[in-house]
């Protein structure tokens, strides 16, 4: 009896040692993430949304252009620094981190495809204030393409870059998912599991194998960027990362594609794998979608060839 009890002390000892040891890695970690200050604040405005604070920027004049990242971990509006003053020669170029990405706040909630929606038609409604054509990048088109169904007074013109399969967005949550949303949100040993996953060399891996046409051409900055947002927010900035791998932002968007009567123009990347296939499948579903595909690019075309994306928004827009 003694012997058991003695090692269940031993073990609660333990355990709680460990957690102390994990607990300061993961703070040191956060801190040593922020050290290079990569995410300019300058220029900086903040939306007070219901769920919390959205950070935007706001440049040039003309015709309102709203631009909306990709939501993979450490994503934000820093994806459009290539181009957005070029932009916003010819529009008022409005730039968000959405809420659980980058400089916004980083909310306590699961997220999913509708919040999304509704950040993009409040934030037009109430910060824009007029219809406005909207870029948008990766996982983000499916949110565009929702609130374009469910809003059709506040966008305008849409162009998609590499938007995701729409039969990947309609896979729906399984147990073994809600069992991983569950682990990685644990206060200190998920969040220790969520920063191995962003570490700096699991982000430039997947720079090098997935986002970039030459891999010789990816920017430090680039990295060092993505790697500050992915942490920025200590405990929370794992929310967005969980949501989104557990599929509770993934929906059936194959209706909203086929309803809405915007301007649709998708832009692919050369090299982005089964590229091609997808824009088929949208225009298959919507024939009046239009197409392009920029060279010398995979995921970021608009960071790798900017010269050519920007010829294509010109004759777009």
């Amino acid at each position: 009896m003694k012997d058991t009890k003695h090692k269940i002390l031993t073990l609660a000892a333990l355990t709680t040692i460990a957690a102390g040891v994990i607990h300061l890695t993961n703070r040191v970690i956060v801190a040593s993430s922020q050290l290079k200050e990569m995410l300019d604040f300058s220029n900086h405005n903040y939306y007070n949304w219901r769920f919390g604070k959205i950070y935007y920027t706001k440049k040039g004049k003309g015709s309102p252009l709203l631009l909306i990242h990709d939501t993979m971990p450490g994503a934000s509006g820093y994806e459009w620094s290539r181009v957005e003053d070029q932009l916003a020669q010819e529009h008022t170029v409005y730039t968000l981190d959405l809420l659980g990405c980058g400089r916004s706040e980083k909310a306590g909630i699961t997220y999913t495809n509708f919040l999304f929606v509704q950040i993009i038609c409040d934030f037009i409604k109430n910060v824009i204030k007029e219809k406005t054509d909207i870029i948008a990048s990766g996982f983000s088109c499916s949110f565009v393409t929702t609130a374009a169904a469910y809003d059709k007074e506040s966008i305008n013109k849409i162009m998609f870059i590499n938007p995701v399969s729409m039969i990947s967005l309609a896979q729906t949550t399984t147990k073994k998912d809600k069992l991983f949303k569950f682990f990685i949100e644990l206060p200190i040993f998920g969040t220790f599991i969520y920063h191995i996953i962003v570490s700096r060399e699991t982000i430039n891996d997947f720079f090098l194998d997935n986002l970039y046409y030459n891999p010789f051409h990816v920017d430090k900055d680039v990295l060092d960027a993505y790697y500050e947002a992915a942490h920025k927010g200590g405990y929370y900035a794992k929310c967005l990362y969980s949501s989104q791998s557990a599929k509770y932002m993934n929906i059936n968007i194959r209706h909203a594609v086929e309803s809405i009567d915007n301007s649709i123009y998708i832009v692919e990347g050369e090299d982005e794998p089964n590229g091609a296939a997808i824009v088929e499948a949208y225009q298959k579903v919507n024939p009046a979608i239009e197409s392009a595909t920029i060279s010398c690019s995979k995921h970021f075309p608009h960071i790798e060839n900017v010269e050519a994306f920007l010829e294509q928004v010109g004759a777009f827009f």
